[in-house]
């Protein structure tokens, strides 16, 4: 197995094995990896252009039971700063979103016990009424178990009911590393690997848009990191035909500023520019029938975001006029549209602005 070898098999876009991940992510030059995973970007999204979009990430409530190692914005019920977002709260926010030229939510929060499948078709329903241009891009994977397990119903009836009442795209949220050895350290009350699968699976078949997502660099190993790309490719190889399936990939680094995980487990973020160039050209070579790979500048900052578009990548994300979670544990990379687009163009590419079906606006 050496490496030219594996190079002709990933631009032949034929899937790689776990063992043969793991040889390019430990033993190929860095360089050749970027070189190889941008001949790739062009197999998949041709030309010069670099997306970029503007949406705005509400949080629905930060009370939380799951109470994730990593995470510092979850609060228990009772706690002096715990909410829930109100209606007045909501049309402040998306009044703004639409003043930017923006006409997404990516709406989130933590998994409040007093919140049933009722409050978010209620909400869903009235947003869309106030707003009928709005396009709802909300909860995730571990939100939809858990009020599957509360309703007592499937995840396609959970879905089925959610798009109903408005839902236009699922998150990959919650996806941290695809392995139950992680998840019982990293969020032991989130839905396990086989569960998030599961989820995206109906909605795959619903053919609801997806994205995926990893948060790395805690206490995962590399061949997790692997198997987790692995996952994510068997499962969007059994999507429907003309199904959406996942749209685009997005890995970020574990922030720890506080957090549980690093307070009382001592682990700390091992993030390095290096390392996040070496994860996204391997995204790109390991995922080799998901079309979007996305840059998480929130996390890395601009000079590693725009390296990462010669790295594989394809896309910058969103302006994110809001964000509480990633920030709140050190993420505070935020740019408006115009810098946005500043950087785009100095790391040699076109901007090209979309939306979240990586459709160009």
């Amino acid at each position: 197995m050496n490496l030219i070898s594996l190079y002709e098999k990933a631009l032949d876009l034929a899937p790689l094995t776990t063992g043969e991940g793991m040889k390019l992510y430990t033993s190929a030059p860095l360089e050749e990896l970027m070189f190889l995973a941008g001949r790739l970007r062009q197999k998949h999204v041709p030309g010069n252009i670099a997306g970029w979009m503007i949406d705005r990430n509400v949080n629905l409530t930060n009370i939380c039971f799951s109470q994730c190692t990593f995470c510092n914005f979850c609060r228990k019920k009772g706690a002096e700063d715990a909410y829930v977002t109100t209606i007045e709260e909501y049309t402040r926010k998306i009044d703004e979103l639409f003043s930017l030229g923006g006409d997404q939510l990516l709406l989130q929060g933590g998994m409040n016990p007093e919140l049933g499948l009722e409050f978010y078709t209620d909400l869903f329903r009235e947003l869309k009424k106030i707003y009928p241009d709005l396009k709802l891009h909300a909860l995730g994977p571990p939100e939809i178990v858990y009020l599957a397990r509360k309703e007592k119903i499937s995840f396609r009836d959970v879905l089925v009911m959610l798009i109903d009442a408005g839902l236009d795209s699922l998150p990959g949220a919650g996806a941290e590393i695809l392995s139950d050895r992680v998840r019982k350290v990293v969020s032991p009350a989130k839905a396990t690997t086989e569960e998030w699968l599961g989820v995206m699976r109906e909605a795959h078949i619903l053919n609801l848009p997806t994205s995926a997502t990893m948060m790395y660099g805690h206490i995962e190993s590399v061949e997790e990191r692997i198997e987790h790309l692995i996952r994510l490719r068997d499962l969007q190889a059994e999507k429907p035909s003309g199904s959406y399936g996942f749209v685009t990939f997005i890995p970020w680094p574990f922030q720890d500023e506080g957090t549980n995980l690093k307070v009382k487990y001592g682990v700390k973020s091992s993030y390095t520019g290096y390392d996040y160039l070496r994860m996204i050209a391997i995204s790109r070579i390991m995922l080799c029938n998901i079309t979007n790979i996305q840059a998480s500048i929130l996390t890395v900052g601009k000079e590693i975001g725009m390296l990462s578009l010669h790295a594989g990548a394809n896309d910058l994300g969103s302006i994110m006029i809001e964000e509480n979670v990633v920030s709140s544990a050190g993420g505070g990379n935020r740019f408006n549209a115009e810098e946005m687009q500043s950087i785009i163009r100095e790391a040699g590419f076109v901007p090209g602005r979309r939306n979240q079906k990586y459709e160009l606006i």
